[in-house]
């Protein structure tokens, strides 16, 4: 069951009542629906918007105090709810099924139940209802997972400067100062990877279930590693975005999971964190890194970047995954833009991936 990143919230009828623009006065929005907003935020689930209007309501909402920073990458046109859903879960890099959609009208309910089977579907009421269930309220949020909303607005502003910088997209990389901090996870880490292997799906090696005992019990463990990667840039601060768990017998480290946060695939973090996972066997005195992967309707961008990465498979992992291998010794592309520091307590050195 994939959890909720993104409520898509329709306007009329749904966060204020009426249709504002039939109306002479701005709509005040309906108390529950703004509760509703306040509990998903503190979840590290966004708000944006969909919703058949003139694009200009989008300054009524802008407006008003209660509403005016609530919303990511808000969508108000006059066509099809489903056509702005899928670009709003494009624009945030979220998997659809990862969407849930809020409309107090039964024909336009059924119209994005058509046409994207997979997003939740919901009334006003019946969300209302679900806010406690499984999809809505992970067991565990933490601090980055609070910092989510923020972080999608923070990248509506790297987008927009992105759109009105002169120059190649290489060179606006370069200009937006890109950090990548990797080193082994800390006790402190345990609870934030956790979180980070079971809500990314896009770039997640197997979708395999770990634990927090599980997880905790490698921490430490000499003949584990778990590596944790955080992201920042001149616009603000990603958190941590990356997770490894690295069997590392000595002759071939495997990667029995690699995870990375849709949010920062576009920077070629995924690459760069690699690319370290691979420095760091190869100091270790392993030949190879090996990756367990089991394919899903999900993680299709993870295999590409595995392949286009040199990974080939070489074997069986049992329970439908397959394993990949590389040799240490070949370096992975470099990410010119992004300066990878090792963050590690033996390490000081900043090197480039």
């Amino acid at each position: 069951m994939t959890s909720v990143k993104c409520v898509v919230w329709d306007l009329d009828g749904t966060v204020w009542p009426g249709v504002a623009i039939e109306s002479d006065t701005a709509p005040e929005p309906f108390p529950a629906a703004l509760r509703a907003m306040d509990l998903l935020e503190s979840r590290g689930i966004v708000n944006s918007l969909a919703s058949r209007t003139d694009p200009s309501i989008l300054a009524v909402v802008h407006g008003n105090p209660r509403l005016a920073d609530r919303f990511v990458a808000p969508r108000l046109s006059w066509g099809h709810k489903s056509d702005a859903i899928r670009d709003i879960a494009a624009t945030l890099g979220i998997a659809l099924p990862a969407v849930a959609f809020v409309d107090d009208n039964p024909f336009e309910r059924a119209e994005v139940a058509a046409v994207l089977p997979v997003v939740l579907v919901l009334s006003p009421d019946e969300l209302y209802a679900r806010l406690d269930s499984p999809r809505f309220a992970p067991s565990v949020v933490t601090e980055d997972a609070r910092q989510r909303p923020g972080r999608y607005k923070e990248n509506e502003r790297r987008e927009e400067a992105g759109r009105s910088f002169e120059g190649t997209r290489d060179a606006f990389l370069r200009d937006s100062r890109i950090v990548l901090r990797v080193g082994a996870a800390a006790p402190s880490d345990l609870d934030r990877v956790v979180e980070l292997v079971e809500r990314t799906h896009r770039f997640n090696s197997t979708g395999e279930h770990w634990s927090a005992e599980r997880a905790a019990a490698v921490i430490g463990d000499p003949g584990w590693l778990v590596a944790v990667a955080r992201l920042s840039d001149r616009f603000g601060d990603y958190g941590m975005i990356g997770a490894a768990i690295v069997e590392r017998p000595p002759a071939a480290w495997r990667l029995r999971l690699f995870t990375v946060s849709c949010r920062a695939a576009g920077r070629d973090a995924p690459v760069a964190f690699l690319g370290w996972l691979s420095g760091q066997a190869r100091a270790a005195g392993a030949e190879t890194l090996r990756v367990d992967l089991r394919a899903s309707e999900a993680n299709l961008e993870v295999r590409v970047l595995l392949r286009a990465c040199g990974f080939d498979a070489v074997g069986d992992a049992g329970q439908g995954a397959v394993v990949l291998s590389r040799e240490t010794g070949v370096d992975l592309p470099a990410v010119p833009w992004l300066s990878v520091v090792d963050s590690s307590p033996f390490a000081g050195v900043e090197d480039r991936a």
